[in-house]
């Protein structure tokens, strides 16, 4: 086998030299002065502020009408709620004693005839709680309930 000897150059520097490296600071260049600066800001400011009070106005206006109508309407939306509540327990009282009607000294109310809660008075209220309230209901209207989400 033949050998072959390639003649290797070497990377030099260029004739007479590098180019010294900067290394001092470089300013950056001003196209404003601090006073510009400043004046401008103090401008936009001011426009901005009064472009905010012509809208401000309109958004005043209508927040104040719908302050008023939810507060008009409230006392309503209530009373709604409560009845609906109401029916709620009647129609589950009307199940449970459809349920029931075969079993022999089942009252309505008690377990078997006797009082759950014998603290409190007889006609006293005692809201059920989640899973009984929609016990008797669609499982359709419990889920809506139960993955209630808040919206503004």
């Amino acid at each position: 086998m033949a050998e072959v000897h390639l003649a290797r150059k070497q990377d030099l520097p260029p004739q007479g030299g590098y180019q010294p490296i900067p290394y001092k600071r470089v300013p950056a260049k001003t196209f404003f002065s601090g006073y510009t600066m400043f004046a401008g800001y103090l401008g936009m400011t001011a426009g901005a502020l009064y472009l905010y009070y012509l809208n401000y106005k309109e958004i005043k206006k209508h927040e104040i009408e719908m302050r008023s109508s939810k507060m008009a309407i409230y006392p309503m939306l209530l009373a709604e709620r409560d009845r609906a509540y109401l029916k709620q327990l009647r129609k589950n009282r009307d199940a449970e004693a459809e349920l029931m009607k075969d079993v022999p000294g089942w009252e309505v109310g008690t377990f078997y005839g006797e009082r759950v809660y014998k603290l409190l008075p007889p006609d006293t209220l005692v809201e059920p709680i989640f899973h009984e309230y929609y016990a008797h209901s669609e499982p359709k209207e419990w889920f809506r309930r139960a993955c209630l989400k808040l919206r503004s």
